[in-house]
């Protein structure tokens, strides 16, 4: 199929607009993200009909806390990444294809069919997720417009190195985002990731100029982006350029994939990036990867009563009523919260 965002260049060659890396690709060669392929001055998307993973999971574990809590996604995913994260938690998929050159997995399912899935399971929203949703953007676009028009909600979980083309064509369709903002230094990108900081600050700034409603996940791992003034300086692009009512999940790092020399992160040092974002103005901070640890409810933030209980990725109990605190009325801020 004919990939979209795209130029031709000079000799059969074209450069890619899908995301941040603007690729120039050869004849015959792919981009970074391995999927999508020059065939003759024509750019292909190899991943439109290839679903590799297809599940029903709880909107918590986007994590998305302040978007329809206890909610159930319908959520899908294809091989392909546009990043190169040393961490990276499902590389046996992101990274499927990172050769340029390898058989690309999938099973093939019609929007119209997830859509129907979808409805039938209960879900309220679609969410693309499990890798980047940036590098399967046509499949990814074609069933939020359906999943729109049948009244489902549309979330992606993303890297936020789209272009911004590709973010205003999906807009309209897209209800939420969780962003990894995976540290707050170009080197940790560059080195940890294989891109850059700036355009995902940029990325963010735009989804909340377009009205996505945002939350962001940062990752934090032992010695490469836990440190108290990077954590700070991330905390307050968080507030300020975001907002206070912006939802943080500092989540813990298991050593996995190119990046087994470090420890599990002490859970110390998450409580720690936890009260470093209320310090710097944010009102909603968890902490990932520790359920139990009593710091994935929810609390007012005028009153500090705890308004939604959760444990893990359940909502045992959720107390607002009409997106207000029913003790003493101060907003809680989200959508759909009840």
């Amino acid at each position: 199929m004919e990939a979209l965002l795209y130029d031709k260049l000079e000799k059969q060659a074209v450069i890619c607009r899908l995301c941040n890396h603007r690729c120039a690709i050869k004849d015959g060669r792919r981009g970074i993200c391995g999927v999508r392929e020059n065939r003759g001055g024509r750019l292909e998307t190899h991943v439109y009909d290839k679903v590799v993973a297809r599940n029903i999971d709880p909107i918590e574990k986007k994590p998305l806390f302040h978007f329809y809590p206890g909610s159930l996604s319908y959520s899908i995913g294809t091989a392909g990444c546009n990043f190169r994260c040393r961490f990276c938690q499902n590389a046996d998929i992101a990274h499927m294809a990172q050769d340029g050159k390898s058989a690309i997995m999938g099973h093939a399912v019609a929007p119209q069919q997830m859509v129907e899935d979808a409805l039938r399971a209960g879900c309220k929203s679609i969410s693309y997720t499990y890798t980047e949703p940036t590098v399967f953007f046509e499949l990814a676009l074609d069933t939020a417009r359906l999943a729109h028009d049948k009244g489902l909600k549309n979330v992606f979980v993303t890297n936020g190195y789209m272009s911004r083309e590709a973010l205003e064509m999906v807009a309209p369709f897209l209800d939420a985002a969780n962003v990894d903002l995976k540290a707050f230094t170009e080197e940790f990108y560059d080195t940890q990731c294989g891109a850059k900081l700036a355009p995902v600050l940029e990325t963010l700034r735009s989804m909340r100029a377009l009205g996505i409603f945002i939350e962001v996940t940062t990752l934090v791992i032992p010695g490469a982006n836990d440190g108290a003034e990077e954590l700070g300086s991330l905390a307050e692009f968080i507030a300020q350029d975001l907002g206070e009512h912006t939802p943080w999940h500092v989540s813990r790092f298991h050593p996995t994939y190119q990046l087994t020399d470090r420890p599990a992160t002490d859970v110390s040092k998450l409580m720690e990036a936890r009260r470093i974002g209320f310090k710097k103005g944010l009102r909603y901070v968890y902490t990932g990867n520790v359920p139990g640890a009593g710091t994935e409810s929810t609390a007012c933030p005028s009153c500090g009563n705890e308004v939604i209980a959760r444990r893990g990725f359940s909502v045992l109990q959720n107390r607002v009523s009409n997106g207000r605190c029913p003790d003493c009325g101060g907003e809680v801020h989200g959508s759909g919260l009840g």
